[in-house]
């Protein structure tokens, strides 16, 4: 699960709005369906399972929507992220058409909840535009075709993107996209169930579940949920094996102050690799810009504030509006090796374990996809995109371009026969972390600010591999499959759920 205390940045959503606090798990219950995970995966699962008219329970470690849902840019797109074409290639045409029209669908499944519940959130529908980064060698061409062929016949292309300042060169305009505050829609979901009768748990940590003949989840201080069904709808799913198909990574934005505001709002994103995505939002009155990119496998790189620049640059050379630097912050995603969520039955054998993960750029969308199929396949209702979602589903990549990925997760076990990043704990400075080693030990060793030292093993409790330390959240990251501990040792991400030993 996540865990909300990435202290270190703060997103431009955290800035304006107050997360909700649900109540303490302090008995064993039961209900119809458990959640785990109160993100946008979480709460839209819980809200639609609670109009379908079940006995919901969420349940998080943080606050509600205290997640990494709390860190995304919020672009609601069908214009899948590693292109429609790739998706034809790796999944063929109709399932390709069936992707799109579910995102198509989805984004029109959160505008219907934002107008049946009243939730201002500042939901809009706009345009968005996909343009050339200088360094790329993407087919627009084939992406245009692809887009008609699975029924987007409305895309385009533009001689520019009609923003003011900005020069996207000849580009495809998708549409009818959409963008809100994220957390005021959570806040809305939240307060919608509990009107439904719907409990939502904060702060408490779950350690396990079982998905046999008596389904039941386990929290931290041994307090039980029973349950007919159990959804996993955190970033990365509680006690799953799934780590060599979910690829973590973090993501950064930033949030530029305007000298001159722009008449009407827009979404970008261009074709590079990694590819800038750009929007803007209306912070107490005044607009922002908040460009996102810079993206790279988790722990394989500790310079969030070059990568912060390296935006803000990016941000002042194409956008003369653009003003001071106002909000930075980044998150974690997954991939999957093509292109499309992880969402539906956990397994042949647990058909009652459901699970929303691998949102691949697109969390926003995949995650009310999988609400969405998650609610029919409770009912017993049919559901066409049960296929093209299944978890189970064979790899669909070539060896070429899976290969990348997995010599990626292995190559960091090497450094168990390296040496330490210091000699001793006296070499650091106040609030910075490093790799002692101590014969054949190594330890994650941190000095907060006023020089109090945290020591803990440097051993990632899911598989071994050597955390590294993220100055920019003041975290240890696992540089193989994406765990994230405080530097208390907590567990912040998944696959690990034990704490870092102080042993």
């Amino acid at each position: 699960m996540n865990k909300s205390d990435e202290g270190a940045t703060t997103s431009i959503w955290e800035a304006t709005e107050q997360l909700r606090e649900g109540i303490s798990l302090d008995s064993d219950i039961r209900s119809d369906v458990c959640v785990i995970g109160a993100g946008i995966a979480g709460l839209t699962t819980a809200y639609l399972l609670a109009r379908d008219g079940r006995n919901v329970v969420l349940v998080d470690d943080g606050l509600i929507g205290g997640g990494e849902t709390c860190r995304t840019t919020a672009h609601l797109s069908n214009a899948i992220d590693d292109r429609i074409y790739r998706i034809e290639k790796w999944h063929g045409e109709e399932n390709a058409k069936l992707a799109v029209s579910a995102h198509t669908a989805a984004i029109d499944q959160i505008e219907q909840i934002v107008k049946e519940e009243n939730i201002d959130c500042d939901f809009t529908r706009l345009d968005g535009y996909l343009f050339e980064a200088d360094d790329s060698a993407d087919d627009l061409e084939e992406e245009l075709s692809a887009a008609h062929r699975c029924g987007l016949s409305s895309v385009e292309f533009v001689d520019r993107a009609p923003i003011s300042g900005f020069e996207s060169g000849r580009c495809l305009r998708f549409p009818d996209q959409g963008q809100f505050h994220i957390l005021k829609y959570l806040s809305g979901l939240a307060r919608a169930i509990d009107g439904m009768g719907g409990k939502l748990f904060s702060y408490t940590r779950i350690t396990g579940w079982d998905g046999g003949n008596v389904l039941k989840v386990t929290a931290a201080n041994g307090r039980t949920i029973s349950a007919d069904r159990i959804v996993l709808a955190t970033n990365y799913p509680l006690q799953s094996k799934m780590f060599a198909e979910l690829p973590a990574y973090r993501t950064y934005a930033v949030g530029v102050g305007l000298d001159q505001t722009f008449p009407e709002p827009f979404l970008l994103w261009d074709t590079g690799e990694p590819y800038i995505y750009v929007r803007t939002q209306q912070v107490n009155g005044r607009q922002i810009l908040i460009v996102g990119g810079q993206d790279h496998r988790t722990g394989q790189a500790n310079d969030g504030e070059v990568r912060f620049q390296r935006l803000y640059s990016w941000a002042k050379r194409k956008f003369p509006q653009a003003g001071e630097l106002e909000y930075k912050w980044s998150g974690q995603c997954f991939e999957t090796h093509d292109g499309l969520a992880f969402l539906g039955r956990f397994s042949e054998s647990e058909p009652n374990v459901f699970l929303i993960t691998g949102d691949s750029g697109m969390g926003m969308t995949h995650s009310t996809i999988g609400a969405m199929l998650i609610t029919d396949l409770v009912a017993g209702r049919a559901n066409p995109l049960e296929k093209v979602f299944d978890p189970s589903r064979i790899a669909t990549q070539s060896v070429t371009e899976a290969v990348p990925e997995v010599i990626s997760s292995t190559v960091p076990y090497k450094e168990w026969v390296t040496p330490g990043e210091i000699d001793s704990e006296s070499e650091l400075n106040n609030g910075e972390g490093a790799i002692l080693r101590e014969g054949l030990s190594k330890y994650a060793v941190y000095k907060d600010d006023s020089g109090q030292i945290t020591k803990r093993s440097a051993v990632c409790t899911h598989m071994g591999c050597i955390v590294q330390f993220n100055s920019t959240e003041k975290t240890w990251d696992c540089p193989c499959h994406g765990s994230r501990f405080s530097v208390d040792g907590d567990v912040i991400n998944s696959p690990a759920i034990t704490p870092l030993s102080d042993e």
